[in-house]
């Protein structure tokens, strides 16, 4: 468990009621790390009907938090962050309504998971904290390092992309060596009560897995309006350019000869364009508000790296250009599903050096056809 903190330092553990959070709690425990254990209420009201598709953040997972915290000793607290997860989820309806596509795990990770929890870490004068992410941590010549998970089913290195080194430096990830199926195992063999809970497998405000049900419930403006080819033919019509994302394939229903793609949001025109595959890749990114971990941009601004520009892709070879806090990132081959809104975590094999935020794309293949990248 190669964590860079020692036993006699007191770690404050974000518990959500899951079976990874209960095992980190427990190793941690093991080692005689002194605990404190936290849970963070989102204030978010999940339905009867849909309660047992989540796994943290309902008044259920708090139980089961606090008995996880009792059988292992350690103090608990629950902590009402529910005007800060209001902060996150009126920027993820903002996104949408800009014609991109939010990210608010890694918005979260950045701002509560390893940014409100440090300041509670202060307050009850814990040394650091430790969370249950599937990534790894080390500190190598005095920098924190940080690597994927080695189970590649459930790395999360991606969504980290945006913490700050030194937070990530006073951060311990001890499932980042791990394989889910070893912490399963490892939670039946402490005999964890939640060693056989179900993961969540959706954003944790939007219960439904829809998240055009919670546009709808908070009032967002739509905008209605065509679905184009990229030559501006008129191909149907659409209930809102915030239904839509970069690469989506399906849900436009307009049949052709071939699949069509999203290759393009207008919200202020209320547009929707779409695409072959080929008008759906993008040969170049802009990214800003850039986050580096460990990681030195040569002096000529230029290196070559590989990115992975949402959760679930394959990294692809780039070339990335710093000037001015701002990435040019040039794809070796055009990359599909680039979307503005999203994160890129720039990567040197499993070695994360760090990421932003795509701003825009060119795409690769008819570009002259279609109005500026958002």
């Amino acid at each position: 468990m190669p964590i860079q903190f020692q036993p006699d330092q007191r770690l404050l553990v974000a518990m959500s009621g899951g079976v990874d959070s209960s095992v980190v709690a427990w190793m941690l425990a093991e080692v005689g790390h002194p605990l404190v254990g936290l849970f963070m209420r989102n204030g978010v009201k999940v339905d009867a009907a849909e309660v047992h598709k989540k796994s943290c953040c309902s008044l259920g997972d708090a139980r089961d938090a606090r008995m996880i915290a009792a059988s292992l000793g350690i103090p608990f607290q629950a902590v009402d962050l529910a005007e800060e997860f209001r902060d996150i989820i009126a920027y993820f309806v903002s996104e949408y309504g800009k014609g991109r596509t939010p990210n608010p795990c890694a918005v979260c990770n950045r701002d509560l998971k390893m940014g409100r929890l440090l300041e509670f870490a202060d307050e009850l004068g814990c040394d650091g904290v430790a969370t249950g992410h599937y990534a790894r941590i080390a500190v190598e010549d005095g920098r924190v390092r940080l690597r994927r998970g080695i189970d590649p089913r459930k790395d999360q290195s991606y969504q980290l992309f945006p913490v700050a080194e030194d937070h990530l430096a006073r951060t311990a990830l001890p499932l980042g060596g791990m394989h889910k199926s070893e912490v399963r195992e490892l939670a039946g063999r402490a005999g964890l009560r939640t060693s056989q809970k179900k993961d969540s497998q959706e954003v944790c405000f939007i219960p439904s897995n829809d998240y055009r049900k919670l546009l709808e419930e908070r009032g967002a403006e739509l905008h209605p309006g065509d679905l184009v080819d990229t030559g501006g033919k008129r191909l149907g019509e659409h209930p809102g350019t915030e239904h839509f994302t970069i690469g989506q394939r399906r849900g436009h229903k307009v049949a052709a000869n071939e699949p069509l793609y999203v290759v393009e949001t207008r919200p202020d025109e209320g547009v929707v364009v779409l695409g072959s595959r080929e008008e759906c890749g993008a040969s170049r990114m802009r990214v800003d508000d850039l986050n580096w971990v460990g990681f030195d941009v040569p002096a000529a601004g230029e290196f070559r790296c590989e990115v992975q520009h949402r959760y679930h892709c394959v990294p692809a070879p780039v070339t990335v250009s710093v000037a001015n806090g701002l990435a040019e990132v040039e794809f070796d081959a055009p990359e599909l599903a680039v979307a503005p809104g999203q994160g890129a975590a720039f990567y040197r094999g499993d070695l994360l050096l760090g990421g932003g935020w795509i701003q825009g794309t060119t795409r690769g293949v008819r570009a002259e056809a279609v109005a500026p990248p958002v």
